[in-house]
């Protein structure tokens, strides 16, 4: 499990997001229309229409 601090850089996505999406779905967000690299150690932050459900898209090194 990762842990969130002040260290990391956080990047809301505004639009909401179908949360069926899986890490691909959300990558392909990322870098299409965040314009950065998931694999970049950054956190991406998901919301729903209704803004009840969250997914957080991370990547660390090792897995």
């Amino acid at each position: 499990m990762f842990s969130l601090g002040s260290s990391n850089r956080y990047h809301l996505y505004r639009k909401p997001c179908d949360m069926r999406k899986s890490f691909s779905g959300l990558s392909g967000l990322v870098r299409n229309k965040l314009h950065r690299e998931p694999t970049c150690g950054d956190v991406f932050v998901f919301l729903n229409r209704n803004r009840t459900h969250i997914k957080l898209l991370h990547w660390e090194r090792g897995g």
